[in-house]
């Protein structure tokens, strides 16, 4: 079943750009990464489907329910953290965890606890008094409170230190393991790669690709460095499906994409001292995309 479909989502804001024919599928149970670069539309597209703007063309739904007929019910299973958080600076984290509890109708103090233990989180403490990273972690909390089934986070690892990202990290597979299916948004590609199974590319407002993280990477580069006994001649090298080619000297290096044996065959009739053969990271695989649409 799919918990999310998105069928060509269009949100104009008249001569700024919005989101133009965007549709894909989130599966129950995934982690779906949707990354693009800031102002690429992520999180209008987020909006959208959360019912917080309407859009100007094009539909969506959540667990089978249209997103705006049924915006109200579907709201009781879904846990959103924006981009930015903003609350009522005066209030106490921990009133205002209890009032975002209040909506949901079942007791979620047992799961307040946890969660602030978990992000060593000061709950007596007063919003206005927090920092940047503490008032993520009060976004964080909020949105996981009720356990919901499916989890929208929207750039949720800015103002993290990079050992509250790893708990943050470690927090959300646990819910996915308990069955939660995971929204995922960012335009950090290390995140995406680490935590989603598959994942949208957004450019400019339309959606670029839409690909498993593993066939992304199996379908992509491998980077090459071979160092030789003697010198070595570039022109040998250039082969089909070889780019970023450079020579120095007794060390060559290039990107490849195609039947890995034609490379090896290559590499066998030369006397090599080392080699290295490595996968591309998706920063590199990213930029593939964005310039091949181009």
């Amino acid at each position: 079943m799919n918990v999310i479909e998105i069928h060509s989502l269009t949100k104009n804001y008249g001569k700024s750009r919005g989101i133009t024919d965007i549709s894909f599928h989130v599966e129950e149970g995934e982690i779906f990464g949707f990354i693009g670069p800031n102002g690429a539309g992520k999180s209008t597209t987020i909006r959208t489907l959360l019912s917080l703007i309407h859009p100007t063309s094009g539909s969506a739904t959540i667990f089978g329910k249209d997103c705006i007929e049924f915006a109200p019910e579907i709201a009781k299973e879904v846990g959103y953290l924006p981009s930015e958080v903003f609350y009522y600076d005066n209030m106490k984290v921990m009133d205002l965890l209890k009032y975002s509890a209040s909506f949901y109708k079942k007791d979620c103090s047992k799961r307040i606890k946890e969660l602030a233990q978990v992000l060593n989180l000061d709950v007596t403490k007063k919003i206005d008094d927090l920092s940047l990273g503490n008032k993520k972690k009060v976004g964080i909390i909020q949105g996981l409170l009720h356990e919901p089934k499916l989890i929208i986070l929207d750039e949720p690892t800015s103002g993290l230190d990079p050992l509250m990202q790893q708990k943050f990290f470690e927090l959300l597979q646990a819910e996915n393991e308990k069955g939660a299916t995971i929204l995922f948004s960012s335009h950090i590609l290390s995140e995406v790669q680490r935590l989603c199974d598959r994942v949208a590319i957004i450019k400019e407002g339309k959606i670029v690709q839409v690909e498993k993280i593993s066939t992304l990477k199996e379908n992509n580069h491998k980077k090459f460095k071979i160092e030789s006994k003697g010198d070595l001649d570039p022109a040998y090298f250039e082969l089909e499906g070889v780019s970023n080619l450079e020579t120095k000297e007794d060390h060559v290096s290039f990107l490849f994409r195609g039947d890995i044996n034609t490379v090896m065959n290559k590499i066998a009739d030369i006397e090599i001292t080392n080699l290295w053969i490595e996968e591309p990271d998706l920063e590199e695989i990213f930029m593939h995309y964005y310039e091949k649409e181009a």
